[in-house]
Order: C-alpha cells, then structure tokens, then sequence
C-alpha cells in the first residue's frame, strides 16, 4: 500500500527543509556583503572577502591542514574498523556486548571532557600539541562513526561466500578483496565520508589538544570570531559549502551516490 502526503503534509515538509536551510542561505547571501560588518540586507554585493581569504594564509594553511587530517583520521579509522566489524558480526563470545560499548563509548563522552583527558594524557606522554596526537585523538574520536556503519554492512554479508570463495581456491586474500570487501563497500565508503566530516569539523576537542602548528580550520575559525567578527568567517564557510555541493555532484555524476551508499547500481 503506496501513502501520500496531503496539502498538510507536504506544506509540513517544506517548512521543515527552509527551516534547516535557512541558516545555510543565510551564510551563503551575508558573504557577499559589500559591508565591513555582518549585514543584512547589505547595501551592495562584492567579492571582497572571498578575495581575503586568499589574502590570509592562515585560513588556507588550515584549511589544508584540515583535509589532510581528515583523510588519515577516516582512512585509519575505516582500517581499523572494518577487522573489528568482522569479527564482532561474525562471532559470538563472552563479553561481545561490552566490547562493542568500549568501542562505540567516544559517542557517550562529552568532547569537553575528551579534550581534557586528552590533553592531560599527551602532556604525560609529551605529545601535547604534536601532529600524532592530532591524529591520535581524531581516529578514537570517528572510529565509533566508521565501525557502526560497516558493522551494519558486515552483519548482513552471509559467511558462506566467503567459504565459498576458499573452497574454489582462492586465498583468504583474495577471498576478502574479491567477495567480502565488494559487500562491505557501502559500509566502508559511508563510514568513511561520515568520519571525515566529523573530524574536519571537530572544534571543541582539538581546541584543548591543537597547537599553534597544527591549528585546524574550525580552530582558526574560533580564534578568529574571538578577536573579531567580520564577514570573512562567513566567506570561508560558504566556500566550504560550495565545495561540498561541486563534490557530491561530481561524485554523483561520476560514481553514483546510490551505488556508494546503498550498494546499488544505476
């Protein structure tokens, strides 16, 4: 049985998306502000503080540093939990339930109270403010985000293909990158794309664990509203949400979202 949206319904769910998109439009249209303030409506369009973000290196410089540590953060947390998820779907022991609350437990602790202990424990190792803490740090953080998502891909792949697979011959390698990898993949890749997101945009814990050398850019976004606000923080954030619509787009166009995500073919 097929259910329709009344004119209720629909009128709910338009209200709702202009309601979430609101604050983004928002920060898309003050960014072309003429003003040297915050404004609107403005008294005229410009791309002045489009041209001070290359005109400030810091942001660049940290906009950079935030991609990178974004990509090894997820590539390290995917490395990590796809083994894990394998072996929490596949067997059944004593203590699993609790090994996957120790594993999933990042998601319970407040980032405060995670930056704190961080801190606290990399000062102790002399860690503080290095670029392996960073990382160190940001991997624990998303692992939790990585390992829920392919668990869930991992729990519905029947061992049996994988059996299958050995018994024709093929190595437990090739077993795993032939039949068991290709079924993870949508697991894997949102697994991945959600870590990323949520370690470059991760402020509230590395504020307590960044350094001056490794100052991510919700850090330099922070630091910077601290001493003054001015439409340049909302000339960076529009731009990182130009940059995510032109990637999703390609990625769609190129592989295909429902391929990725849903593990479908067009």
């Amino acid at each position: 049985m097929q259910f329709k949206n009344g004119p209720i319904g629909i009128l709910f769910h338009t209200l709702f998306i202009l309601f979430i998109l609101a604050p983004i439009v928002m920060v898309c249209a003050v960014a072309f502000t003429s003003e040297g303030f915050i404004s609107l409506p403005t008294n005229g369009l410009s791309l002045r503080w489009f041209r001070a973000i290359l005109d400030n290196p810091r942001f660049v410089e940290a906009f950079w540093f935030s991609l990178g540590l974004g990509t090894l953060s997820a590539s390290l947390a995917i490395v990590l939990a796809v083994p894990s998820a394998l072996a929490l779907a596949r067997n059944r022991f004593r203590g699993r339930e609790a090994l996957v609350a120790f594993f999933l437990s990042p998601l319970m602790i407040p980032h405060v109270v995670l930056g704190l202990a961080f801190l606290k424990f990399f000062t102790t190792v002399n860690l503080a403010g290095t670029y392996v803490g960073l990382v160190v740090a940001h991997v624990i953080l998303v692992m939790p985000y990585a390992l829920r998502l392919v668990l869930a891909s991992a729990t519905g792949i029947d061992p049996a293909l994988e059996r299958a697979a050995q018994s024709l011959g093929a190595s437990n390698w090739t077993a795993f990158r032939r039949v068991v990898l290709p079924l993870l993949l949508p697991g894997v890749v949102s697994g991945w794309v959600i870590a990323f997101i949520t370690s470059f945009d991760e402020l509230t814990m590395s504020i307590f664990i960044a350094s001056p050398s490794t100052t991510t850019l919700p850090v330099r976004i922070f630091l910077h509203i601290e001493d003054t606000i001015d439409p340049l923080v909302t000339a960076v954030s529009a731009v990182l949400i130009y940059v995510t619509i032109i990637a999703i787009f390609i990625l769609d166009r190129v592989v295909g979202l429902e391929k990725l995500f849903v593990g479908k073919g067009r």
